[in-house]
């Protein structure tokens, strides 16, 4: 099966009517919200409610996939020493239900991700579901703030470059390579819960 395109975006603190306009500018349909927590302190435009509504008037429809695509899990299991795996929540049911409903969701709709941060690679839109979306042949398109548009190959090869992984190397291939990029990535901007943490035991 060929599926369409997904784009992902981060409405960081944009005005209503400028993230209105991002996505009309690529005709989107359709924004699946997969933030955790849907409510933002520094922009409360986007607060489910107000962005649900203010989409609808617009014609966009929304959908809410924070519970099954959300960076803070409420599952131990995807944990270590307190801070979220992304290997692990995709391997969740919960994780693979919301990618299967952005799967049949683009059969009908032009559908954007949406999440909090403005800069694709810091959030895990773009290092996780992007990443998992894409192994499944989906082309993802990042939304930038000046409606400028990145393939996710291009911002890849971005965040390899950030640390200084994108030159051939004689002891890593460029897969292994890639795989070391999002990993220290992930560590940067990983969702981290004291609650989940291992304590170890105090040494004598």
């Amino acid at each position: 099966m060929t599926y369409r395109k997904i784009f992902t975006i981060g409405h960081s603190t944009h005005s209503f009517p400028v993230f209105q306009s991002l996505l009309q500018q690529h005709e989107v349909t359709a924004v699946a919200d997969v933030r955790s927590v849907p409510v933002s302190r520094f922009a409360p435009q986007f607060n489910r409610d107000m962005v649900k509504r203010g989409l609808h008037d617009c014609g966009i429809k929304y959908v809410f996939l924070g519970g099954e695509l959300g960076a803070r899990s409420n599952n131990p299991s995807c944990y270590i020493d307190g801070r979220v795996r992304y290997e692990r929540l995709a391997q969740t049911p919960e994780f693979s239900k919301g990618i299967e409903r952005l799967l049949r969701g683009m059969q009908t709709e032009r559908i954007a991700v949406m999440c909090t941060e403005q800069e694709p690679l810091d959030c895990h839109r773009t290092i996780l579901i992007a990443r998992v979306l894409t192994e499944r042949g989906v082309t993802v398109d990042h939304i930038h703030g000046d409606g400028s548009i990145e393939s996710h190959p291009a911002a890849m090869r971005r965040l390899m470059a950030k640390f200084d992984l994108i030159e051939d190397d004689l002891l890593y291939t460029p897969t292994e390579r890639m795989a070391m990029a999002l990993s220290r990535q992930e560590q940067k901007i990983a969702y981290y819960n004291e609650n989940f943490r291992l304590h170890k035991a105090p040494s004598r």
